[in-house]
């Protein structure tokens, strides 16, 4: 007993440095799943898996007879009949690794997740006032396979794709589990100094404008609005498009209503991120700023160059990625601003 207690903790023996590297870790492979289902969506493999396993669909078809199984599944799906009639076992084999990895990934960040958790958990080494934090990304992140699910379910009957509502819930809830990682991990850095003024009013209104913009972004991705234009800026000849329906329902039904929102709403948020981007440069918070000027930037470029090119399907993932580095880069910019609220500006 005495040997027992000699090799313990001491209560006091938090390691927020080593959990925050960790919190990091696991946002960078959150990153890596909303890169892979930027792929999954943009070449149609979401629905390739009819089944949610947890346990038996971690390891993929492994003999003949079980990818007869999993393609016969596939080939009772509208996506098939409506989509894919006479697609060839080759080619389900394409589609399939996507949804594969894409799953995989999932449970990959799961147990990197919950793991190191218990043992930070179990060896009291989690500062006060974490647990709660951290216990909710936990929940958030098992929230997440649900909706997972309830999103490619919504596929499997009368439609050819799943419906881009649950698309948008999906891709919000990995991009707040990333940002929440992130954020966690820069206040277990802090080194508990007074941050002194900072600009910080524009952190709410500006995510507020970024989440609406990624929910529409995910509109776009889930309808394939994208390839409603390919020309920029003018759609069909003009800057506001012929036979713009405005109604309530149009605004997240209409594949042009949509599209012509979230290439609308892109200027605006570019521009904010400018403005915002300079006054964190005026501030001193100089990488911070570049990182979010840089991001908007590229995103916005990676978003018109997507147009162009009919979603050609490498750019359609990269406007994705960068827009994971766009929010990754407003929580950091955030962060540092929020630290500072004595400010009056």
């Amino acid at each position: 007993m005495a040997s027992l207690a000699a090799h313990a903790l001491p209560r006091d023996a938090a390691r927020p440095r080593a959990i925050a590297a960790w919190l990091l870790f696991v946002a960078a492979m959150v990153f890596a799943m909303v890169v892979v289902g930027g792929i999954t969506r943009l070449t149609e493999s979401g629905l390739s898996i009819t089944r949610w396993a947890v346990v038996a669909g971690t390891l993929p078809p492994l003999n003949d007879a079980a990818w007869a199984a999993e393609f016969e599944a596939y080939r009772q799906t509208s996506q098939y009949r409506l989509l894919n009639q006479g697609m060839d076992l080759a080619a389900f084999k394409h589609i399939f690794f996507w949804e594969y990895v894409h799953r995989l990934l999932g449970r990959l960040i799961g147990l990197a997740y919950a793991l190191p958790l218990a043992w930070f958990w179990l060896r009291r080494a989690i500062p006060a006032g974490y647990k709660p934090r951290l216990f909710a990304l936990l929940m958030l992140g098992g929230l997440q396979g649900t909706i997972g699910w309830w999103m490619v379910s919504s596929g499997l009957v009368d439609r050819a794709a799943v419906a881009h509502e649950r698309l948008a819930v999906h891709l919000v809830t990995a991009l707040t589990i990333m940002a929440g990682c992130i954020w966690t991990a820069l206040d277990l850095q802090r080194d508990g100094r007074p941050a002194g003024a900072r600009p910080h009013r524009w952190v709410v209104p500006f995510a507020a404008l970024l989440a609406v913009q990624i929910i529409w972004g995910a509109f776009v991705a889930g309808m394939r609005a994208g390839h409603v234009s390919d020309t920029w800026p003018l759609m069909f000849g003009r800057l506001v498009p012929p036979d713009l329906v405005t109604r309530a329902s149009d605004l997240v039904d209409s594949p042009l209503t949509v599209h012509f929102l979230h290439r609308t709403l892109a200027i605006v948020v570019a521009l904010t991120a400018l403005h915002v981007a300079a006054r964190l440069w005026r501030a001193g918070a100089g990488p911070r700023a570049l990182a979010l000027g840089g991001a908007v930037v590229a995103q916005f470029g990676l978003g018109v160059a997507t147009v162009l090119s009919g979603v050609a399907i490498p750019l359609g993932v990269a406007h994705q990625a960068v827009g994971a580095l766009l929010v990754a880069a407003t929580a950091w910019a955030a962060h540092w601003a929020v630290q500072g609220r004595a400010t009056k500006t």
